[in-house]
This record gives structure tokens, sequence and C-alpha cells, in this order.
């Protein structure tokens, strides 16, 4: 029930949604949060070579695909991250594809850092021929060592931590039009590189899972 009342908001968000993603704008907005922000310096790549761990993913659906792969779980807990209710699905169309992903009560700890929110969301809608598709995220209580975030609404909002950096409501369009978004994505470079609530859709296939974390 709980999913389906997520899905109902998906539905609404993505019928409300009309943005032009091709227009998007390469923007970054730094947040600074007293005692959480620490010195970061060039670019942060997050983990190279490491190993890429997925809980509460729905798979890949390759395009041109009339199937469907879903995933809901009771609850994920590991070293690194605990949520409950993580959710993903992705939705074959013959024209285009629709992903989404959810889960609530998240608990992340990335280098001793604690990132927090009630809960996380994203879906994308990618049509195969590569014209402009919808994609949104949702994040609510989110908050970074026991400090609250302002999120602002815009894309690609970054927030720096010690050592990196959390990127909400992260969105791109790849070289052939295939929207990838998600809730939010937290990097330590060196030790480890996660993304919560994320959505893939369009020419490259469909993709949807609610934790992806890569550690060394």
């Amino acid at each position: 029930m709980r999913y389906r009342v997520f899905h109902r908001w998906i539905f609404v968000a993505l019928c409300v949604l009309s943005v032009g993603l091709l227009e998007w704008p390469a923007r970054t907005r730094a947040q600074t949060l007293g005692d959480i922000t620490g010195p970061v310096t060039g670019i942060v790549t997050g983990i190279v070579g490491g190993t890429t761990t997925v809980l509460g993913g729905a798979g890949t659906l390759a395009p041109g695909s009339l199937d469907s792969l879903y995933s809901e779980l009771d609850s994920i807990s590991t070293s690194l991250v605990s949520a409950e209710v993580p959710s993903a699905r992705v939705i074959g169309y013959a024209d285009q594809i629709a992903s989404d992903s959810y889960l609530s009560s998240l608990n992340l700890t990335i280098a001793g850092i604690a990132i927090a929110a009630a809960s996380a969301e994203a879906a994308a809608r990618g049509p195969l021929d590569g014209s402009p598709g919808d994609a949104t995220s949702y994040i609510s209580g989110l908050s970074i060592n026991g400090v609250e975030v302002l999120i602002d609404g815009t894309v690609n909002q970054t927030v720096a931590i010690p050592g990196g950096q959390v990127v909400i409501n992260e969105q791109q369009v790849l070289s052939d039009g295939t929207l990838v978004v998600n809730a939010l994505h937290a990097t330590v470079s060196g030790v480890a590189d996660a993304v919560v609530a994320s959505a893939t859709a369009g020419p490259s296939g469909g993709n949807a899972s609610a934790v992806q974390a890569t550690t060394p």
C-alpha cells in the first residue's frame, strides 16, 4: 500500500512536470553547514575500481522491452546504510521507459559523517527516440551530522562535507538522451560513493535502485 501511494505521487509529479531536460543548466550550488563543512580540493572523483553493491534494485530493462521489473524490501541494513521499504520499478513501453525508486528512514554514514532523511524518491520517464523526457526527485527531512539541510529545489544542489560532497537532486542527460536522476549522491574520495533513490530511463534502457554504494 505504501508503494502504491508513492507511485500515485510519481504519476502526478510526472504529469505536472514538463521540463526540457536537454536545457537543464549545469549549475551547482555550494552550501556550508557550520562544522560540517571541511576543505574540499579539486574534483571529488569517488572510488575507482571499487566494489559496487546495489540494495533494493529493480535491475536493468533493455530499450524496446515491454516487460517490467520490480523490487520491494521491508528494510535494508549494512555498516554503511540502513533504510525502510526500499522500492524500485522499471516499466518498458513501445516508445519510452519509466523508472522510479523510493525509501524511507534513511541513515547513511560515510567517514563518520551521518546523513539522514525521512524519505527519498526519484522518477524518470525517457522516450526511446532521445527526445526530452521528465525527471524529478524529492527528499524530506534531510540532515547531515544532525544539522538540517535546506533544500532549495535547484538541480545539482551541492553541499560540501569533509573530503567530499553531497549532491541533492542530481540530474544529467547522457549523450543519447537517456535521463539519470539521483535524489541524493554522497561522495567522500577514497572512502565511499553512495547514490540514494536513483532512476534511469531512455534510449540506453531503464534502471532503478534504492541505494547503490561503491567502496574500495
